[in-house]
């Protein structure tokens, strides 16, 4: 019988979790006071046997201080559709948190490094995508085209 993609997405999803709590340095205990819900509740979600609603998945994002939205792509509720949907969101953050040949201080200051440089684009992008107004002349008056060359002669 082949395997669930949902339940292989929810296991996924609580591996996520489990790493950015581990790699936050809270127990199991201090995320689920964190995010308001109960020690076992949380243990299901990081073991992928529960499915977390929007509330649960925005409190434990909050309570780990990354994005919702990194939250939302793990358990495939959304995607990247710039990529045509083969990024991976926080895959990158999972990867230097799971490295087992980095120490603690090497994952931290690569993750605040690869945070500075998301945080950089997403502002860059945000402000190439903001509507532009049109410049107007300082005269107001509007240019004519530029004359073409005056040294060529006419044919």
């Amino acid at each position: 019988m082949a395997e669930d993609p949902w339940r292989t997405q929810l296991e996924a999803f609580g591996s996520f979790v489990r790493t950015q709590r581990q790699l936050a340095k809270l127990s199991l205990r201090e995320l689920a006071e964190l995010a308001t819900v109960s020690n076992p509740y949380l243990s299901q979600i990081e073991r992928g046997l529960h499915e977390p609603s929007i509330r649960v998945i925005k409190a434990i994002a909050n309570a780990l201080d990354i994005s919702t939205e990194t939250l939302l792509a793990q358990v495939g509720l959304v995607g990247d559709d710039e990529a045509g949907g083969l990024r991976v969101h926080g895959a990158t953050e999972a990867a230097i948190s799971a490295d087992p040949y980095l120490t603690d201080g090497q994952r931290e200051a690569l993750l605040a490094v690869y945070r500075s440089y998301v945080a950089e684009s997403r502002s860059t992008n945000r402000r190439s995508r903001a509507p532009r107004a049109a410049k107007a002349p300082p005269n107001g008056v509007a240019e004519p085209d530029p004359v073409p060359d005056a040294d060529v002669e006419p044919a």
